[in-house]
């Protein structure tokens, strides 16, 4: 799981990134120039302690979340389009992390002179929009000559090809990004292929001031999530010791850092859930695509596991912390056996019988 952090020059994502991993990247003072940092940070999950707490285990393993601060966009692509090694590294990511700049600050110009969140956000989507309109039209020219030719696909197969592009080209003329569209799944599997900027899901991120109160900006589509944080204050926060930070957060009034939230919305963006492994050895979060069946997930703990599948022996974390420990799970009738086609669902803490 990737996630790119993007945004207009002094929006402070950098000082997101800094906040989010713990680094001390010196903000970007310059636009148009492509400068990735990229860190790993463990995903916070107060279930993983109970665990721990409950095995006592020799071995952790969290679920994990990659953020890449990538530098170099400035609003300035227009139907010239975006550098191709800007597109590339954009394109390896899963979703974005939009930071837009919400704070004030004399010292720290913005660009465009006055701070305009609403438009800040349409400034990068027209980038993203116009590099994808431009991809498509060129894919589109192929295609209809590959349809007039009619010699190395059957006709109607290219046509229907054509008619996917022709509607996303209708999309991104009505100036609107493809996150806001969904697609069958045979049109999802060639629009994947693709990478398409302005499809992939996003978390807006304004960046406040302390003092400052949430811009009241509701997105409508579940492929992108609105948070409110002041990036500063929370990177100073995070720079303390553990007791001088939780001075400071009394003192702010501040109960939860908006970043642990951050982190927690960046995993809940890409359709992904988590599931555990436990015991005296290991306890381990395992991260699977909503709607996955179990043996999928044994794939995800081992190949093996997947090919070899009998059986999955599951107990959901609230019964497990309910009863105390899975053989008083088994005896109250409450830590079941599951086929293959058994939908995992969040929190389940599984045990996979295989043979191979």
């Amino acid at each position: 799981m990737q996630l790119g952090i993007i945004g207009l020059p002094q929006s402070g994502k950098t000082t997101v990134y800094n906040a989010l991993t713990g680094a001390d990247i010196a903000a970007e003072m310059s636009a148009g120039h492509l400068e990735v940092h990229t860190a790993v940070v463990d995903v916070p999950d107060p279930r993983v302690d109970k665990l721990i707490e409950m095995f006592k285990p020799k071995k952790i393993v969290r679920a994990k979340v990659t953020y890449a601060d990538i530098a170099g966009l400035d609003g300035t692509a227009g139907r010239a389009g975006l550098p191709g090694v800007m597109i590339n590294q954009l394109a390896q990511m899963d979703g974005f992390l939009h930071v837009v700049r919400q704070f004030e600050n004399a010292s720290v110009p913005h660009l465009a002179e006055k701070i305009d969140p609403i438009r800040d956000i349409q400034t990068m989507d027209t980038d993203f929009i116009l590099n994808d309109l431009v991809m498509v039209e060129r894919r589109l020219e192929k295609l209809r000559e590959e349809h007039r030719r009619g010699v190395s696909r059957p006709r109607d197969v290219i046509q229907a090809e054509i008619d996917l592009f022709e509607r996303l080209q209708a999309i991104l003329n009505s100036e609107k990004p493809l996150r806001h569209y969904d697609f069958t799944p045979e049109e999802d599997k060639i629009v994947a292929s693709f990478g398409f900027l302005s499809r992939k899901p996003q978390i807006i991120v304004f960046n406040q001031s302390e003092d400052q109160e949430p811009i009241d900006y509701i997105s409508s589509h579940p492929h992108t999530s609105v948070v409110s944080l002041p990036a500063k204050l929370e990177m100073d926060i995070m720079a303390l010791d553990p007791e001088d930070a939780e001075m400071f957060m009394e003192e702010y009034g501040v109960t939860e850092l908006g970043m642990s939230r951050l982190i927690k919305v960046s995993y809940d963006l890409l359709n992904v859930h988590s599931f555990f492994t436990a015991g005296e050895k290991e306890v381990h979060v395992w991260t699977l695509r909503k709607g996955s069946n179990a043996r999928e997930a044994a794939g995800t703990i081992h190949s093996d596991m997947e090919k070899g599948f009998i059986r999955a022996e599951v107990v959901s974390f609230d019964d497990l912390v309910t009863f105390g420990s899975t053989a008083e799970a088994r005896n109250h009738g409450r830590l079941r056996v599951e086929g293959k086609n058994y939908i995992i669902e969040d929190g389940d803490i599984i045990e996979i019988r295989f043979n191979i």
